[in-house]
Order: C-alpha cells, then sequence, then structure tokens
C-alpha cells in the first residue's frame, strides 16, 4: 500500500513535523528500555509512551492536526532493530488523513541505503527521512553518508537531522555511550553544501550551538529549522526573533511526540511574542510547502 495524503490542507489546524512511531504493533522498540526510560524521565513524560501508529492517528484526527512520523534506524551503533520503516510507511497509508510517513536509513548502511531510500519512496510513498546523529554516532559530514544523500536528492524528499543535545542517555552512566559531538548543526551546513537542491531540516533549538543553526539556515536558502522537542517558552530570544523576521518561511512546528505533546507546544506557543501573521506559517504553511502537500493559506 503507497501512501498518498487523504486531508484537505485547509481542514486542518497545523502539520507536526516532528513524531516518533516509538513502538511496532508487534511490541518491537526502536530504542533499549534503558534508553527509553532515561528519555521519558528526561522530559517528564506523561500519559501513553508507546503509543501505536493507530493510535497515533487517533490523537492527531482528534485535533485536527497531521503529523509526520518516523522511526530511527541505528542499528550498526546500537544492536537495536528498529520500528520497520515498511511498518511505518503502511501504517500512515492506513491512516492518511491524519499521518506523513517519514522514514529512518541507518547511514552505515552505504549503497544499500540509498537503494533502500528509492524503494521505500518509489513503492511505499515515503515523504522524507530522518537522521539522528547521536544515536547512529556517525557526523553528519561523513562520506560514507553521501551515497544517501544523494539518492534522497535525487528523490526530491526532505533529509532531517537532529541537533542539539539529546534526552535519549540522559541521566545514564556515560550518557548511555551517546556522544552529542555529533549533533552540531555546522556539520549539516557541509551537507547543505554539497548537496544544494536537498531540502533539509534542522531539528529542534539546537542547544549549545543554537546560533550555528541560525547561522546555516539563513546562509543555505534550502535549510529550514523545526522548533520541537522544547516547549516554546524556553525558546532562546534570537530564535524568536529570527523566526519572526528572516526565517519566517523556514520555520516549522514540530511537538516531539510522544515526549512531548502537542496540547502542551501549541498552549506554550501562545504566549510567545510570534507576529500574528507568521504563526500559520510557523503551523502549516511552510511545512505545507516543504513537503509538497500545495499552499495552505
Amino acid at each position: 500500500m503507497s501512501y498518498q495524503p487523504a486531508f484537505d490542507l485547509a481542514d486542518i489546524v497545523a502539520i507536526d513535523v516532528h513524531t516518533h512511531a516509538e513502538v511496532s504493533e508487534r511490541g518491537q522498540a526502536s530504542l533499549s528500555d534503558e534508553l527509553n526510560e532515561a528519555s521519558s524521565a528526561y522530559f517528564g513524560v506523561e500519559g501513553n509512551r508507546k503509543p501505536t501508529i493507530g493510535e497515533m492517528a487517533a490523537y492527531y484526527r482528534e485535533r485536527k492536526m497531521v503529523a509526520v512520523v518516523f522511526t530511527v534506524d541505528a542499528e550498526y551503533a546500537t544492536g537495536q532493530p528498529p520500528v520497520p520503516n515498511e511498518e511505518v510507511a503502511e501504517g500512515c497509508a492506513a491512516n492518511a488523513d491524519a499521518l506523513i510517513p517519514f522514514a529512518s536509513i541507518d547511514p552505515w548502511k552505504g549503497a544499500a541505503g540509498a537503494r533502500e531510500a528509492r524503494r521505500l519512496v518509489e513503492q511505499y510513498g515515503v515523504s522524507g527521512f530522518k537522521f539522528h546523529p547521536n544515536i547512529q554516532g556517525f557526523f553528519p559530514n561523513d562520506r560514507m553518508a553521501y551515497p544517501l544523500y544523494e539518492a534522497i536528492e535525487e528523490l526530491g524528499v526532505p533529509a532531517l537531522f537532529h541537533t542539539g543535545q539529546t534526552g535519549i542517555g540522559a541521566g545514564v552512566p556515560g550518557g548511555g555511550g551517546i556522544r552529542l559531538k555529533y549533533s552540531n548543526p555546522m556539520y549539516v551546513d557541509d551537507v547543505a553544501a554539497d548537496f544544494p537542491h536537498l531540502p533539509i531540516i534542522l531539528a529542534h533549538p539546537s542547544f549549545p550551538w543554537q546560533d550555528e543553526a541560525l547561522s546555516v539556515a539563513t546562509h543555505k536558502p534550502q535549510v529550514h529549522i523545526d522548533l520541537s522537542g522544547w516547549s516554546p517558552k524556553y525558546f532562546p530570544p534570537q530564535l524568536v526573533q529570527y523566526a519572526n523576521t528572516l526565517l519566517k518561511d523556514r520555520v516549522l512546528f514540530g511537538s516531539d511526540y510522544p515526549v512531548l505533546t502537542p496540547d502542551r507546544w501549541l498552549s506554550d506557543f501562545d504566549t510567545l511574542e510570534i507576529k500574528p501573521e507568521v504563526k500559520p506559517r510557523i503551523l502549516k504553511d511552510n511545512a505545507a510547502r516543504l513537503l509538497g502537500l500545495g499552499e495552505a493559506g
């Protein structure tokens, strides 16, 4: 079953570009129990930490929102098989009124990963790809990942990179072996330069490298920033300033559900000093254009 969106942009209030498929229908998790528990403690997660894709669809449908859903394939570094990309894509296809599928391919797969990317887009309708350099254990500008980026660029879909500190491994001795150095957005600047037609999303306020992320996004016109993983009340002032001005067309709503709910994010976003004409761009219009869904306005 190949994904085709089944929603009318005019009928939805927001597009959440950053949510996680944490568990498969068969109960397979993409992270170890230790890392999952550490992440839950770090974010103070309340409610269902491991919703199925069907449950995620119901959650977003009730709110008249659409969510981008992905797993994280970091099997080379962690030994933990991910939630299958095919299952995510099929689950989104079955709930195409509320979900949009992204995939995740371990960059250590090399040429095999590039072939997988093409298959997932052409056969399953996958709309983008998620990378988590911390968990996958690689610098985004490592040339071993370039065949995969080349395929994604040719396919015309976005690549989303985790940037900044991660709650995964936080508080575990040694951070669970997860190294923060990989998530400096300046490493993604090389990718943006070497693949000038690849749409890129820098995920999260990029603590402690927020200024680096803003620099990359203002310099490279295909680079966007999603605002997931943080409550808006903690956004650094320079991020708010750029979202209101130079990057008003390239900043995206993302929650990081299920670790942060869109309800909490949107409640705190309402208190942020974002210009009225910019809010709909952040919540829906920019994502709609980036994902090829048409103009929302």
